[in-house]
């Protein structure tokens, strides 16, 4: 809806700042699509080949977004340099603003129910969407001051100029989503907070002693714990498989649907853990 009606306002109004947005929007279009496809096949069950899931499929669709995003803001920069110093003519522009004013609600309409959904999912591909369209809230902002300084204020530059700003907010944009992407892809550690969280539910059993090779990560909205938890060694094996048993549960219930797997070590016993992938180095 928003591409069709952002097309006839560029047409009407010659807008290099509208067209940014109208370029956004396509983007919108594509990268919404792809997040689409992503969230489903993430949601695919593991099987024989994908024992770990599907959830992958979500920082690689924000790979993807991220490439397209950047590559149409080198384009708009080429065509907003391009106008910088001709006399540009903006025309209509009462009619341009009303378009905008509409794509603005809707967005920030969008950006509010993205917000609940990535609060309830912990979606990596939702909330890079979400930080997209967040980004759009303030590129609508600014094609409107464009339009208003052109058309009113008589400033000629003042359009491809914002343009020009626009892409620079894409690029930068862009590449945000890349980092957050590569990381998930790379399993980088949960915050620091939600380890601590996370050793905190542990430690509160009164049976655990203490909790080390604590290792997590996330792949889509599925996360992963690993940890080894210190007890009595005079447990016997069904009493420890217990206590490791209701850790798991308590752990579960903060972070639902996670992959939680506890070693349990006796009390007093030294044991060397060789780093993953140091024998390769």
């Amino acid at each position: 809806m928003l591409i069709v009606v952002k097309t006839a306002a560029f047409l009407i109004t010659n807008s290099v700042a509208l067209l940014s947005s109208l370029m956004d929007s396509v983007l919108d279009l594509f990268s919404s699509l792809v997040t689409l496809w992503a969230v489903r096949h993430a949601l695919t069950p593991a099987d024989n080949e994908h024992r770990f899931g599907h959830g992958k499929a979500e920082p690689l669709s924000g790979l993807a977004q991220s490439a397209f995003v950047a590559g149409s803001a080198v384009l708009l920069l080429f065509e907003a340099a391009s106008r910088i110093n001709k006399d540009n003519q903006v025309v209509q522009g009462e009619f341009g603003i009303g378009v905008m004013v509409f794509t603005l609600l809707v967005t920030l309409v969008l950006v509010i129910f993205q917000r609940f959904v990535v609060s309830r999912t912990g979606s990596t591909a939702i909330e890079a969407d979400s930080l997209h369209y967040k980004g759009d809230l303030l590129l609508n902002l600014s094609v409107i001051v464009a339009i208003v300084l052109t058309t009113y204020g008589g400033v000629g530059w003042a359009d491809p100029a914002f343009a020009i700003g626009i892409a620079l907010f894409l690029l930068w944009n862009a590449s945000k989503i890349a980092r957050q992407s590569i990381a998930v892809l790379m399993d980088h550690e949960l915050p620091e907070e939600q380890r601590q969280a996370i050793k905190a539910v542990a430690l509160k059993h009164p049976k655990v002693r203490d909790v080390h090779e604590l290792r997590t990560r996330s792949s889509g909205i599925q996360t992963f714990i690993q940890m080894h938890m210190v007890m009595d060694p005079e447990l016997s094996l069904i009493e420890a498989h217990r206590i490791a048993d209701e850790v798991e549960m308590a752990l579960m219930a903060d972070y639902p649907g996670a992959d939680v797997i506890i070693h349990q070590d006796p009390d007093g016993i030294e044991e060397f853990h060789q780093p993953v992938g140091s024998a390769l180095v």
